[in-house]
């Protein structure tokens, strides 16, 4: 039995047997780059399975040294990889720039970070662990653009529409290209050092030979943009870095915008922080000491076990602690399977976080039922939840040594579940008014009511609505 063979044996303790198996084939049989920045939600729709036990045996198979997982940095416009990490760690810049868009995004893991796996050299020795020996096509497939972007299978001829030339220049080199240019916009970029430069190409025809240099090293310069006539230019090259350099002259035109319009959902940091397989493997390993990385919008459930110190007087310490282990692994098993994720546990309150206002809802309801259920089941009726929900922006930070998250969103929706009677669920206006939340609510023949109320530490009064 080989060493992969082995691994893929282990991750059978802890993953499902169909989806190892889809792993194990792929690792065998897949193209390289299809092992390259996996994107694991579309692989789980390709292969049939569901998102969440394709996430969670990937973060098994990282834990195992099957894959490497890796926080990319991607910009929304073009969906270029700004910044590749390890971990969330090394994301220490408030705003990350796209030279090949020129322009810059606030750090936020909504939308800005993906997630990718890919395969170990240890298991099987691909073409992106040696990004030097890659082709200019091949590297923009492979290391430039994150797996947010739909690639065909014929790249290059593609790239071919979009650009006059590429040139891959060896460390310390220089070239010297001769073109002729087209009126319209050009990029003149490098996917290694994020150098670009933006030729405004209009006017006249020149007359003579135009000349250009650029200069490609590893300090990050801010865009400029040139103006040129059509026609013949001079475009000298220099690589100061002691690695190679891919510099092409992209055209602004059609192809290139369809080209980057071809999208496909991604696996976000936001969503893998919600996820509770992450937060059970890498509860103390996620965020350094004193960083905050900004969430704008992440939902907030907190729930209570109604009258648990009477619980205790009633039906004695042994069936009590015994109920409340059952509350709160029921709870976890619906927050998860929910797309959400147990924060902590305070007493008998549970925080937890979703990625959006109806998973929340959804949890919400089940939950409910369950307690009734279990109530019924062993014979104590007074078993109850209070439930709060809140949606807004907040920080990612690391609090008592795992992640956690800071912010006035967190206070509101603690304060709001305070407001919660025995079995209701109380939810702001925020999460009301998402369209999905509120047609979940419309198909369950649920009809919130209103009220506006004082919550301490808030200066302004809360629009809530209560679901009985």
């Amino acid at each position: 039995m080989n060493e992969a063979e082995t691994l893929f044996g282990a991750l059978r303790q802890s993953a499902d047997d169909d989806v190892v198996e889809m792993l194990a084939r792929l690792v065998r049989e897949a193209p390289d780059h299809a092992l390259n920045k996996i994107n694991a939600l579309d692989l789980a729709t390709k292969e049939g399975l569901g998102e969440d036990r394709l996430i969670a045996a990937l973060l098994n198979a990282v834990g195992l040294g099957i894959f490497e997982m890796t926080w990319n940095v991607m910009c929304p416009s073009c969906a270029g990889v700004l910044s590749a990490n390890k971990s969330l760690k090394t994301l220490d810049r408030s705003q990350y720039n796209c030279a090949f868009c020129a322009a810059g995004y606030e750090t936020t893991l909504d939308n800005l970070v993906e997630v990718t796996f890919t395969v170990s050299p240890r298991v099987r020795k691909i073409a992106a662990h040696s990004p030097d020996e890659l082709s200019a096509a091949e590297y923009y497939r492979q290391i430039f653009w994150s797996s947010a972007i739909d690639l065909p299978d014929d790249l290059e001829k593609l790239l071919g529409e979009v650009t006059l030339e590429t040139v891959d220049l060896p460390g310390g080199e220089r070239a010297i290209l001769s073109l002729h240019l087209p009126k319209g916009t050009l990029i003149v970029f490098d996917p290694v050092t994020h150098t670009a430069r933006f030729l405004d190409v209009g006017g006249g025809e020149a007359s003579e030979r135009q000349n250009l240099s650029m200069i490609f090293n590893k300090a990050q310069l801010p865009v400029e943009t040139v103006v040129l006539h059509p026609g013949p230019l001079r475009l000298s090259l220099e690589n100061r870095t002691d690695a190679r350099v891919l510099p092409t002259v992209w055209v602004a035109n059609q192809a290139l915008d369809d080209l980057l319009k071809r999208r496909k959902p991604v696996l976000t940091a936001k969503r893998l922080l919600t996820n509770q397989a992450f937060r059970d493997i890498y509860r103390t390993e996620t965020l350094a000491i004193g960083q905050r990385l900004k969430i704008l919008s992440l939902t907030f459930l907190f729930s209570d076990l109604r009258d648990s110190t009477g619980l205790y007087d009633r039906v004695g310490d042994l069936v009590a602690f015994d109920l409340v282990n059952e509350h709160f692994r029921l709870l976890q098993e619906i927050i998860a399977s929910e797309r959400g994720a147990v924060v902590k546990t305070i007493g008998d309150a549970v925080m937890a976080t979703f990625e959006t206002p109806d998973r929340a809802i959804a949890a919400a309801l089940r939950m409910r039922e369950a307690m009734s259920n279990l109530g019924a089941e062993r014979q104590y009726q007074g078993l109850g939840l209070k439930m709060g929900i809140h949606e807004g922006p907040c920080l990612a930070v690391t609090l008592n040594a795992q992640q956690d998250y800071f912010g006035q969103t967190v206070n509101i929706a603690s304060r709001v579940q305070g407001l919660a009677a025995s079995r209701s669920i109380v939810v702001t206006e925020q999460v009301v008014e998402n369209a999905r939340a509120r047609a979940l609510l419309e198909s369950n023949g649920l009809q919130p009511t209103a009220r506006h109320v004082a919550l301490g530490g808030i200066a302004d009064k809360v629009s809530v609505y209560e679901i009985s």
